[in-house]
């Protein structure tokens, strides 16, 4: 098998077969959930608006920043607390507009308004400025040393079409809510959006007026995104040629679909963690058959789930070795993941069922598990597999199994006991993590953290991170904190993605590990 690991910083051009045309015919398992450049934090949604829209800074594919409508930023000598960044001139809007500072202080004060799902990222952010025309001061609660890899999914709108088309406010996704933005959009980014079917079709095509025009091979002239749940389905559009670049490629078809003539799949490990969340938080819960208590309450139980889980089966059987085992729910690109607690999450049948026993549940209990069906890598069928494994230690699991659209809003409104999530970490640092999944929820903080875990003294250790620039004294924390979080089995880790992009030969692109390509980077031989 002819797979290649994309890891280098060169675009690799893989044949002397030529792409048929400058259209890139796009698809993947599910589409982008909103347009809305602040309603949702989720990586489909993301990469489809990094077409369009642009955040102040981005990274390559190899992790580094590089300046995308912010050309220089550094905190001031005199005072950390105030970050000084000087924007990119020259910059217009698709729809003509001139951007300026007063779009990026008005993007980042619509991203922190309650509906918005990118608040956290932001939350250290008292204040942002106009210098001029071209400069802003961000100013923090505190030292902020990391402050600018919480910008690279912040995206910047232009404040009089806003304004025009009644989206100042962001969209309340969870509430079913359909704005202006929800399906138009008028960024700075290198394509121009043309239609938007959700869930049927994107067109896009290249912005000519595009500021980095002659910096970025930009040789996709057209984008035509279709999202395409059915795995079958979408390997043969790749074989077909009726799609020539496949994200979310089944891992049994990674040999069929390599070997065939005129495509190639390039691999790389990706930032992302999957990983089932638990219900602690309730005195009782709705989804299970015990009545008046909760069993995932108690932490034996919890770590009997996780004992019940057989990860290298998961990665054999179901994911045919395309995963790594998790044993916590940060991948190995992160500031605060060690090799020894992600090797901590271990199968043990016997164990599980004395721990069960110990807790009271030695006859097992019965619990829904809500899984979603188009989001990552066989989700459905590792629900299905986690299904069987906790069967084994007498826990009837029903599964419950839909859309994206549909799941998420379960974790985010809490009205699920037992549920999958993915998590990546665009910041590369566990702050990113404790933000969302491990400080209780709060209307700006904690916002998936679908356990109820609430614990005040780490909630403050947690929030205290984003102004410590003692580095050492940060780390030590963060190893704190997740000691905690690994202790108290808050969720049960999975494994590690591993990404698999199939294409036409002679499209030349990284597989980026945040699993977000950026079509100006393709190039076409």
């Amino acid at each position: 098998m002819k797979v290649t690991s994309i890891l280098s910083t060169a675009l690799l051009l893989s044949s002397t077969a030529m792409v048929s045309a400058e259209t890139l015919k796009w698809a993947r398992a599910g589409d982008a959930l909103t347009l809305d450049p602040h309603a949702q934090n989720e990586g489909p949604t993301h990469t489809i608006r990094h077409q369009m829209y642009e955040p102040l800074i981005i990274r390559d594919v190899t992790g580094a920043f590089e300046p995308a409508l912010a050309t220089e930023w550094a905190p001031k000598t005199d005072d950390p607390t105030v970050w000084v960044f000087k924007l990119r001139e020259g910059v217009t809007f698709h729809g003509g507009e001139a951007f300026t500072a007063e779009d990026v202080v008005f993007s980042f004060e619509r991203a922190k308004q309650p509906n918005s799902d990118m608040k956290e990222l932001i939350g250290s952010i008292t204040e942002v400025r106009a210098v001029d025309d071209f400069t802003i001061e961000m100013v923090t609660d505190g030292p902020n040393p990391i402050l600018p890899s919480n910008l690279t999914n912040l995206f910047i709108m232009d404040k009089g079409w806003t304004e025009a088309n009644n989206t100042v406010n962001v969209q309340d996704f969870e509430g079913g809510e359909i704005t202006y933005a929800t399906t138009n959009a008028n960024g700075t980014g290198p394509y121009i959006l043309q239609s938007r079917e959700p869930d049927v079709k994107t067109v896009m095509t290249k912005n000519e007026s595009y500021w980095g025009i002659d910096q970025f091979p930009l040789e996709i002239t057209e984008i035509v995104y279709t999202p395409i749940q059915n795995a079958a389905t979408r390997v043969a559009a790749l074989l077909s040629g009726e799609v020539n670049f496949l994200q979310d490629m089944p891992v049994q078809d990674l040999q069929r679909v390599d070997g065939a003539d005129g495509l190639t799949v390039k691999q790389a490990p990706q930032n992302r963690v999957i990983f089932f969340g638990m219900n602690q938080g309730a005195d009782d819960i709705e989804a299970d058959n015990v009545d008046g208590a909760n069993p995932l309450a108690d932490v034996r139980v919890r770590q009997a789930m996780s004992k019940a889980i057989n990860r290298d089966a998961i990665k054999q059987v179901v994911m045919r070795g395309q995963s790594e085992p998790a044993g916590m729910i940060a991948p190995p690109f992160v500031n605060g993941w060690t090799a020894e607690m992600d090797a901590e999450s271990a199968t043990d049948l016997d164990a599980a069922k004395a721990l069960l026993a110990e807790a009271g549940y030695e006859d097992g209990f019965s619990i829904r598990l809500d899984c979603p069906n188009d989001r990552y890598i066989n989700d459905e069928a590792i629900c299905q597999a986690a299904v069987g494994m906790l069967g084994q230690i007498g826990i009837t699991v029903n599964l419950d199994a839909k859309p994206k659209a549909q799941h998420f809003p379960l974790i985010t409104d809490g009205k699920t006991d037992f549920y999958m999530l993915g998590w990546g970490v665009p910041t590369y640092d566990s702050e990113y993590v404790f933000n969302f999944l491990v400080h209780g929820r709060e209307s700006d903080i904690g916002t998936w953290n679908g356990t109820g875990f609430d614990n005040d003294d780490l909630d403050a250790k947690i929030k205290s991170l984003a102004s410590n620039t003692d580095l050492e004294a940060r780390n030590a924390d963060i190893a704190d904190i997740w000691r905690v979080v690994q202790d108290e089995a808050l969720y049960i880790p999975i494994h590690h993605q591993v990404l698999n992009w199939g294409m036409a030969d002679g499209m030349g692109i990284e597989v980026d590990p945040e699993d977000q390509p950026k079509v100006k980077y393709f190039s076409v031989n």
